[in-house]
């Protein structure tokens, strides 16, 4: 059901957390995957080094900054030189909270680094992806809870960008829609990443996840089955919605 032999995978943000089990995973299914890191060369060659372990020759790195449009052009000529022309799954990974800043503390130029990562991304790198894909194709785009509910203290700009991710999914899936090609995004709750290890404080996290009707935090290799099902074709009369997984903390 989930068999991606023959398909061409880009992933951004593919190399380390959620992008990392997300390329780990598509691969394992039997995916060509390029993925996308931008400035840590060793989390990138770590993930190789994975995908080498687990039996998944079929894989590129291509480095580049997915806010500048020259940087996603190259990554794509990567990943066309390196597996043909077309592109079958696309998964935009990059973006993040960054930091936690206030309206009060934010200056124009965080907001528009926040927002820049998040939702710039998605436009650039979906933009130039699009003229390799064809009917039968999927995009499957980050957005968060955060766009649900506003996000947590200091959120604000990295929920508005990823509110812009969902907004931005909706109307894709309607323009993209005739021409075979489906688009959904995945909005995660708090999930184990380095992010948190950084900026969140433990009692936070623990109040969350004590909070869901799980108990827990999420996993970033439960993200990555989730956007396994959603780049697959088991998910082929799926198009423009967004897929909760947050343990139960917030219900559409």
């Amino acid at each position: 059901m989930y068999d991606l032999t023959g398909k061409v995978a880009l992933v951004t943000g593919g190399a380390r957390d959620i992008g990392r089990q997300v390329t780990l995973l598509l691969a394992k299914a039997g995916a060509s995957v390029c993925f996308n890191y931008f400035d840590s060369d060793a989390d990138a060659d770590e993930t190789m080094r994975l995908l080498r372990e687990q039996g998944s020759p079929k894989a590129v790195q291509a480095q580049g900054d997915m806010t500048k449009a020259a940087d996603v052009k190259q990554v794509i000529g990567t990943c066309t030189e390196a597996f043909g022309p077309r592109i079958d799954i696309l998964v935009n990974v990059v973006g993040g909270l960054v930091g936690r800043k206030t309206m009060e503390e934010m200056d124009e130029n965080f907001w528009d680094f926040v927002i820049g990562v998040n939702l710039k991304t998605t436009f650039l790198v979906t933009q130039a992806a699009l003229p390799h894909m064809e009917s039968g194709a999927s995009i499957v785009n980050f957005a968060s809870q955060a766009a649900r509910d506003g996000g947590g203290p200091g959120a604000l700009a990295y929920a508005t960008g990823k509110g812009g991710v969902l907004t931005m999914t909706r109307g894709l899936a309607k323009e993209l829609g005739p021409k075979g090609i489906r688009v959904n995004a995945v909005s995660p709750g708090m999930i184990a990443t380095a992010f948190h290890d950084t900026f969140t404080k433990p009692e936070v996290r623990e109040k969350v996840a004590g909070g869901t009707p799980l108990r827990r935090e999420g996993q970033a290799h439960e993200i990555a089955d989730l956007v396994l099902y959603l780049a697959s074709d088991a998910s082929s009369f799926i198009t423009g919605t967004s897929m909760e997984i947050n343990g139960g903390t917030y219900f559409v």
